[in-house]
């Protein structure tokens, strides 16, 4: 039995393996039909540097559905700007195992627009 969440699982648990050997602190994305949320993570000590997410305060002022492309770039730019401000500017870019497309994409390409490398 394997359904479409255990498949997603299963390529993030590869991918996270290969972003553990480069030793970087990652940009992790999780996406919901209604939202989407990005997290800095450096896992060397278990915490999270930076987030941002389109149930921020922040953000619900700009934008009117939080599912859909242009609320990805918002959460991309947001992302960014976060993580410079912690002092963070080189990740490895974690797309938790979907698809390297849509929202997950417009939002790696404003965190990338806005000073983070990956």
């Amino acid at each position: 039995m394997n359904d479409k969440k255990t498949s997603r699982l299963r390529r993030a648990r590869r991918a996270r393996s290969k972003i553990r050997e480069l030793r970087v602190q990652r940009l992790s994305v999780y996406r919901t039909p209604r939202h989407i949320y990005a997290q800095v993570i450096d896992d060397a000590n278990g915490r999270v540097v930076a987030s941002a997410s389109t149930v921020d305060p922040k953000l619900r002022a700009n934008i009117r559905n939080g599912g859909n492309v242009a609320a990805a770039t918002e959460v991309g730019k947001l992302i960014a700007a976060s993580a410079k401000a912690a002092g963070v500017s080189r990740v490895a870019f974690d797309r938790s195992g979907y698809k390297y497309h849509g929202r997950v994409k417009a939002l790696a390409e404003a965190a990338r627009e806005n000073g983070l490398e990956f």
